[in-house]
């Protein structure tokens, strides 16, 4: 059954038709409404408090998306990475967090680093590049045998050694990128039955992933939405968001798709509700709703009482 959203999400696997999708939980991420979400009027957050934690943040768990089909295995993001404390954007604190369990999350649902063939990354922000690399002196590839795959709107400006809110590290991530990533177009298909869609807006190249599993499609949608309620009022931006028109395009695109027959969504940030379909109101709104998944494991970690 479907958690709830103010909870950190559980280890859940959702299967159809020969693929598994598996929500491998790196860390509880908890931000701070006024902070990440400065437009979403405090009306909102008084009226639902089933939006928020016992501590008055939104739950938003950081990971990866393990699609395995035929043996196989691709990974869509790989969360946080080893990190507890405050999460600062800017001279802000917009959240808290403690990361760090995706290794052990992947070893426990039968995967080790050296099986994944390719990461996947819907874009290059800290909460979704944390794995991707060891630390240290000389940063090496965690998954040392996979393809890297990066849309070419989202690499440009890093490769051009531009500074984008909510990138890692240039030293951590972008630099040992340069050597050793494959840039991916827009409709490309990247794994069996695993197509990349552009999305961008959050930022400059963010990517959702159309994964088809028989008659049934589920379309990744990283940072698209970060909440919900983003789905029903898709004018609310978030405060990372690079570019505010091109997130309204995204969204619309992707209610477009989410919206056809046959459609799930996988939404990385939603809680304990990973796991979705979006339907459609008779004023024309739009509407998240949970659907089952099965739960492997709880949530690997929660979050330390708020300072």
């Amino acid at each position: 059954m479907p958690g709830t959203l103010g909870e950190q999400s559980a280890v859940r696997v959702w299967e159809q038709d020969g693929v598994r999708l598996t929500f491998v939980v790196d860390g509880a991420m908890g931000l701070i409404p006024d902070e990440f979400f400065p437009q979403i009027p405090e009306s909102y957050w008084a009226a639902h408090p089933e939006a928020l934690d016992e501590q008055g943040l939104v739950a938003m768990s950081a990971g990866g998306l393990l699609v395995e089909r035929d043996g196989r295995a691709i990974l869509l993001d790989v969360g946080l990475g080893d990190y507890a404390g405050p999460i600062p954007l800017g001279e802000s604190i917009i959240g808290y967090c403690n990361s760090g369990s995706l290794p052990e999350v992947l070893k426990s649902v039968g995967r080790s680093p050296d099986e994944i063939e390719a990461v996947a990354f819907t874009h290059l922000h800290v909460d979704h590049t944390g794995w991707a690399f060891t630390s240290g002196d000389e940063p090496s590839k965690y998954f040392p045998t996979a393809r890297y795959l990066i849309a070419d709107s989202e690499w440009a400006p890093h490769g051009r050694g531009e500074l984008i809110p909510g990138a890692p590290a240039r030293s951590a991530v972008i630099e040992p990128l340069i050597p050793d990533y494959t840039e991916i177009t827009d409709g490309e298909e990247i794994f069996p039955g695993v197509h990349a869609l552009l999305t961008p807006g959050h930022s400059p190249g963010h990517t959702a992933y159309v994964i088809t599993a028989g008659d049934i499609r589920v379309i990744a949608f990283g940072d698209g939405f970060h909440i919900p309620a983003q789905i029903t009022n898709p004018g609310w931006p978030s405060r990372p968001d690079v570019d505010a028109e091109a997130v309204l395009a995204a969204r619309a695109k992707l209610l477009t798709e989410l919206t056809k027959p046959g459609t799930l969504g996988f939404a990385c940030h939603f809680g304990d509700q990973p796991f979705g379909r979006v339907l459609t109101n008779p004023d024309g709104t739009a509407t998240w709703h949970p659907v089952a998944s099965t739960v492997l494991a709880p949530t690997p970690r929660l979050l330390p009482a708020r300072p």
